[in-house]
């Protein structure tokens, strides 16, 4: 069966509900661990099928928005998901008071009583008209941003289109292409500015309700962050400021000289070598042929996957007019199967998006047959492991996409993956200011983001901007505006991924068995669980940022930049 054939059935919340409260009730009325357990999984099971259809529905609205069907059902779903989350949230409560707890624990594993814990303090139904009007709020972002529509090269573009552009080789092209982009974000700002403002007001008022002091706490609940805390992050950030930083820095002063920008600007950026970025040599077609090839080339269980994949037609990788902007993956329990979303463009992005993503759709694919439908995923620093390890574990293929441009895109993945450190943390520690003090003006939040932004990458030189010289860059960036504080996970889990480059390098066969066992326990294990069952060290740790930056260092210094 192809995904066209996938069937959506709207999720009704009185029918839903009426079978969650049957089978919670036969729950609580179980005689025994195996009785109980049995009712467990019929509960699962009514979960898996109602998140199947909220995914179909995701899905399908970001591929073409302008779908009315969807539009409507999306608009549904903000609504009823809020509701159907006290559901499941009512089944952690029979669940955590279970007087066969630990006979459970056996069969479900530990964790997901560790997630019913945190969830529990994440939700009350106070807070329900709250949600769903941060819901609506987040859909009305997604959709601003892909309404994009910039006449530019005699062509009409979306902000995914426009990024060749503003990778070209010519600087005027550069800078015209940038102000161009910029100009959505300026001529929509106070668009911009009042959906953020109604979210972070909204998720504070939710925070308070709960009987937190501010949204940090909960918002770290609802990342079900169970082994580190807001003080960990912190110092993490610290030493990406000690390590990463200054090297950081200096690949930027390398970069400045290849391209020949004596006076580096923010246009510049996106420009890596003046014989252009890497980029793939052949369309979409092509590029998923040598995909295909690569993963039956990879491993047995990557060879299975894909053509699984390719099969059921389980992508939806061109950009088009109307689709949501950015990249993901997200799996139906349903069917067992994963989904990528994309937007190629041109770029060396539609080769690292490909591996990134099916990092993620191979993990949802080896955990598929685990009990509760929370382990489809870990939690978000931990599955970004999956993903930007498979990157690198992907790279002795890379000649397949790139060709006689293989060196150029290895030196460019791994230097721009660690430049993306420093901007990462920006956008968590702006985060954090920003909930910590929700009575802020927009103007103070941009001013705060200006701040930072020049404290990690102070080489954002906006001169001639005076829209994003303010403090506007982070309007782009749709995590800040749906997913609070998820965005610190991709620089944890790159500290991660990097040791898989580095263990890939040294025993190959030993690297796949520990990445292998990480997608295989899905989301059944904690962040920090996940770091031990995959050999890696903790990302917490300040001697692993100080050795990893060392080897890519060393690795980077091996290769004269200037030739490429």
């Amino acid at each position: 069966m192809q995904f066209k054939d996938y069937k959506y059935v709207r999720p009704e919340y009185e029918y839903i509900k009426s079978q969650y409260t049957d089978l919670l009730s036969k729950f609580n009325d179980s005689k025994n661990a195996e009785e109980q357990y049995r009712y467990l999984q019929k509960i699962n099971e009514l979960q898996k099928e109602t998140d199947t259809m909220a995914q179909l529905v995701l899905i399908r609205n970001s591929i073409n928005t302008a779908d009315e069907f969807y539009d409507k059902e999306n608009e549904y779903i903000d609504m009823t998901m809020p509701k159907l989350h006290g559901l499941r949230v009512e089944f952690y409560k029979a669940l955590l008071n279970s007087e066969f707890r630990e006979e459970l624990k056996a069969r479900v594993k530990p964790q997901l009583f560790t997630l019913a814990e945190m969830e529990i303090k994440t939700f009350s139904d106070e807070v329900v008209p709250l949600m769903q009007e941060e819901n609506k709020l987040a859909s009305e972002y997604s959709k601003l941003i892909s309404s994009a529509k910039i006449e530019y090269d005699g062509k009409v573009l979306n902000l995914s289109q426009m990024q060749p552009y503003m990778e070209s080789m010519y600087r005027s092209v550069r800078k015209e292409a940038y102000e161009k982009w910029s100009s959505f974000f300026k001529e929509n700002e106070e668009k911009f500015d009042s959906i953020y403002d109604k979210l972070v007001k909204t998720r504070n008022e939710i925070a308070v309700k709960l009987g937190f002091k501010n949204y940090v706490e909960l918002g770290y609940l609802r990342m079900c962050r169970s082994d580190y805390n807001k003080d960990d992050v912190k110092n993490f950030r610290e030493h990406v400021l000690k390590y990463i930083v200054p090297l950081s820095n200096d690949l930027r002063d390398k970069q400045a000289k290849r391209i020949k920008a004596d006076d580096f600007k923010y246009y510049d950026i996106p420009l890596n070598f003046m014989t252009g970025n890497p980029a793939p040599k052949g369309d979409k077609p092509w590029i998923m042929e040598k995909t295909k090839k690569m993963y039956e080339e990879l491993s047995p269980e990557t060879s299975e996957f894909i053509n699984i994949m390719l099969e059921r037609d389980l992508f939806d990788l061109e950009t088009k007019p109307n689709k949501q902007a950015g990249g993901y993956c997200t799996f139906l329990h349903k069917y067992k199967s994963p989904f990528i979303f994309a937007n190629f463009n041109g770029t060396q992005d539609d080769v690292t998006v490909v591996t990134h993503e099916a990092g993620h759709a191979f993990q949802t694919y080896q955990s598929r047959n685990l009990d509760a439908p929370e382990y489809s995923f870990p939690t978000y620093e931990a599955c970004e492991i999956h993903s930007m390890g498979m990157e690198f574990i992907t790279w002795p293929w890379m000649e397949l996409f790139f060709e006689n441009d293989t060196k150029k895109f290895k030196y460019f993945h791994l230097a721009d993956s660690l430049n993306f450190i420093p901007y990462g943390v920006t956008v968590d520690e702006f985060q954090h200011i920003v909930y910590e003090n929700p009575d802020m003006t927009p103007d103070e939040r941009k001013a705060a983001w200006r701040k930072t932004e020049m404290k990690y990458t102070p080489y954002k030189d906006y001169e001639g901007n005076d829209f994003l010289d303010k403090g506007t860059y982070w309007f782009k960036q749709g995590h800040i505006f749906s997913s609070p504080f998820y965005y610190i996970d991709y620089t944890l889990a790159q500290i991660c991924a990097y040791q898989y480059w580095i263990k890939f390098n040294e025993d190959r066969e030993k690297a796949w068995e520990d990445y292998n066992n990480i997608c295989k326990v899905g989301g059944s294990q904690s962040f920090l669980e996940i770091v031990t069952t995959g050999n890696l060290k903790s990302p917490f740790e300040e001697n692993t940022i100080k050795t990893v930056s060392s080897n890519i260092k060393s690795y980077l210094d091996n290769i004269d930049d200037s030739k490429l």
